[in-house]
């Protein structure tokens, strides 16, 4: 073609499915890095702890809070506002109720099923939400999502729970707000909860608080 850049075959780097009618998108991780980007911006924590999510949600979060990103794989990213450390969701380096602000968003279904390096462990989920309600701080805020719909287990990527199961795990954490994605990707606030048990691959965004201990 005239005008043409020259190329050597060695630089050929053909992408033929990139034609889209629409801009693609995946409708979970879309959805959930805006809803909880949102209420962590409005409640304004001095220092915000997220366990294992997107990295590219917690960048972002950079931009108006200090973040402590805990994972069991080291980031090499150096970012203003942006601390690495170090930690497996089963056993955080945190002392008891001491993380006023905490997010995990579409870790916990992956837990114990070995996709990371982990140990299988069937109750990997369970687990997770015991660890995170542990360290989370009397008035603090956990925002956590997962896969939700009919129960089934996708060995090794990932489990789908029920709504219900998710809020049997946390209950001693108050709900404060249940938002999610539906299979046809409908983002929908303050959901449901049939709706999401009716799905088969759903996303449950879960807003909950801890208690605080009232003295007599």
């Amino acid at each position: 073609m005239e005008g043409a850049e020259s190329i050597r075959f060695i630089d050929t780097y053909p992408l033929i499915h990139e034609k889209t009618a629409i801009t693609t998108l995946d409708h979970h991780y879309f959805y959930q890095d805006i809803w909880a980007a949102k209420r962590i911006y409005q409640d304004k924590p001095s220092d915000h702890i997220d366990v294992g999510s997107l990295i590219e949600y917690v960048g972002f979060l950079t931009t108006f809070t200090r973040v402590v990103f805990v994972d069991i794989r080291p980031l090499r990213a150096k970012v203003e506002g942006l601390r690495f450390l170090k930690g497996d969701i089963l056993s955080m380096p945190f002392e008891d109720n001491s993380v006023p602000s905490l997010s995990c968003l579409h870790v916990a279904e992956h837990i114990g099923l070995g996709r990371y390096g982990d140990q299988l462990d069937p109750q990997g989920t369970k687990k997770a939400a015991v660890e995170l309600s542990r360290v989370l701080s009397p008035g603090g805020n956990l925002y956590f999502s997962l896969p939700l719909g009919k129960p089934k287990l996708c060995f090794n990527a990932h489990r789908i729970h029920s709504p219900d199961m998710i809020l049997e795990y946390f209950k001693d954490l108050e709900l404060v707000e249940l938002s999610g994605v539906t299979d046809q990707g409908a983002f929908q606030e303050n959901i449901d909860i049939d709706v999401l048990r009716g799905c088969d691959y759903g996303c449950g965004l879960f807003w909950f608080k801890k208690p605080r201990v009232t003295v007599p």
